[in-house]
């Protein structure tokens, strides 16, 4: 009976009741979902999500890795910091590059860049440096600069002890062979001719600016070798650079992700024990060459070059012919108390390479962006940089047209560099500090990055300073400040390099009255038959 009077009352429900419920919930359910988007859209980009957790963000004072420097007997500095990972970075950077190079003839630093990683005393070549890498997943590199001359290489953690080794072998003991020198010689034709033929012609007006900005002294010398001082260089002219510039007091050997105490250790014994091929053998000229201790001399001046861009745009895509323009006047060193704000000042503008962080021109809101490309379509490129050094700085804006806009192109140039003393948004200030900020951020977390912010900042102070001292002194900048530079620049004579067909350039004298003159010049925003 109970069976039966159950199943009479489970019959006796009807099916209707049930399905308005469920779909009474679904209402409910998709009402809440919809209320909730709506309050999500209205919230702006500016404020938290409501109901959302609190977002916990990463920061560099989270990190407690401390840089330790130490200095050894013979006056090397060995500086590290340690970093969770199998992986670490090493290397030596030199206080050596062109700037030196005043009583040797032009090139001897790209010749080294060349050179590196080749035949040593205890390697028999390259392959055998490779090799040795190879066993611990590592790679090698060399880059030379104006200011510093900087081997490296990344590997396993637990190979500290042989790379270590292997970079004394490249930096102090290296053989030079006369098969090693030639190949070289061979190179750096080929790497000058390939320059020659680029589309892109920044690496030459680098060249072109600097030559112009420190006439004939320090960083005005060219860091790329002249093609007539090629068969100059020998072997014996190499091996007395490095006899005069190779010296424990010029270097710092930097680690990321090591053991201080386990690089200190190894660098005692391959750079201090272990002493230079040139004092075992006689290779070097016996003549004693003094190192060129003198400060860099801003001079201004104009480098131009005229060259037919024409020739080198084949391609089934080929590339408008273009006039290349770079301006720069002095900025300041690295050390000085307005480095932040010309770092602040580059990113305002439009500074960065193509794959630094936030991609060339750092975005559109940048006003080489704005005022610029996004106004006269006639434009092809326009990029500012700033260049530091030990004892003094550049800040330049590189562009590039057509050559029958090359008037107009130096005119808008000219009213950038003019505009920076005029009003500053705080909207506008507060992104650049805080793209700065971010690039600087994103930078630091990769270990080569960090190791040559180690030993750059060691080799020029003996300390490193932790990147919150300079996030916090990016925050620091203020409008006043920007004024205060941009105007300090404006009184500096004019530096200009220009490449292509320049039949419109402007004399050197029109553009030091245009700079300092108060009126804006006035460029063809559209010029549709140019």
């Amino acid at each position: 009976m109970a069976s039966n009077l159950t199943s009479v009352r489970l019959n006796r429900i009807p099916l209707f009741p049930v399905t308005n419920y469920f779909s009474l919930q679904l209402k409910r359910c998709r009402s809440t979902q919809s209320s909730a988007l709506k309050s999500l859209w209205k919230t702006s980009l500016s404020e938290p999500l409501p109901s959302a957790p609190v977002p916990i963000y990463a920061s560099s004072r989270n990190t407690n890795h401390e840089t330790k420097v130490e200095t050894l007997s013979n006056g090397l500095r060995v500086a590290s910091q340690n970093k969770f990972g199998q992986s670490c970075t090493v290397g030596v950077v030199i206080d050596s590059g062109s700037r030196y190079e005043v009583a040797y003839p032009s090139g001897i630093s790209h010749f080294l860049e060349k050179l590196a990683f080749n035949s040593t005393a205890e390697f028999k070549d390259k392959n055998a440096i490779l090799a040795e890498l190879e066993k611990y997943g590592g790679i090698c590199d060399c880059q030379g600069s104006r200011d510093t001359l900087i081997y490296a290489a990344s590997a396993n953690t637990k190979s500290l002890d042989p790379v270590i080794s292997l970079l004394s072998e490249a930096v102090l003991r290296p053989k030079f062979s006369l098969q090693e020198v030639e190949k070289a010689q061979q190179t750096i034709q080929f790497e000058l001719e390939d320059i020659e033929m680029r589309q892109d012609q920044e690496q030459l007006m680098m060249e072109m600016i600097h030559a112009a900005a420190y006439n004939n002294n320090t960083l005005g010398l060219p860091k790329l070798c002249p093609p007539e001082n090629i068969l100059q260089i020998d072997r014996k002219m190499l091996f007395t650079y490095l006899k005069h510039h190779f010296v424990p007091e010029r270097m710092v050997v930097a680690g990321v992700g090591v053991e201080h105490d386990a690089l200190v250790e190894t660098c005692q014994k391959y750079f201090v024990e272990k002493k230079p091929i040139w004092e075992v053998e006689k290779l070097s000229s016996d003549q004693t060459v003094p190192i060129d201790e003198s400060i860099a001399q801003y001079t201004g001046g104009l480098v131009k070059l005229e060259k037919d861009m024409s020739a080198i745009n084949f391609g089934p895509s080929p590339m408008p012919e273009l006039a290349h323009f770079a301006l720069g006047l002095e900025s300041c060193s690295h050390q000085h108390s307005d480095f932040i704000a010309f770092c602040v000042l580059n990113t305002m503008m439009g500074g960065g390479g193509s794959f630094s962080a936030g991609g060339p021109g750092k975005g559109m809101y940048t006003r080489l962006y704005t005022n610029v490309l996004n106004r006269y379509h006639w434009m092809y490129s326009a990029t500012a940089f700033n260049h530091s050094y030990s004892d003094s700085g550049l800040f330049c804006i590189l562009a590039s047209a057509h050559p029958n806009q090359l008037k107009d192109l130096v005119d808008v140039i000219v009213n950038e560099f003019k505009a920076m003393t005029g009003q500053i948004s705080q909207s506008e200030l507060d992104r650049a500090k805080t793209q700065l900020q971010s690039v600087l951020l994103m930078n630091l977390e990769s270990r080569p990055v960090i190791f040559e912010d180690i030993g750059r900042q060691v080799l020029a102070t003996g300390t490193r300073r932790e990147p919150e001292y300079f996030i916090d002194e990016i925050a620091k900048v203020t409008a006043d400040d920007i004024h205060k530079i941009a105007t300090q620049m404006l009184r500096s004579k004019a530096s200009v390099a220009a490449l292509g067909d320049l039949k419109h350039l402007p004399t050197l004298r029109e553009i030091n009255a245009n700079l300092v003159s108060r009126e804006r010049l006035r460029a063809h925003r559209f010029s549709l038959f140019s």
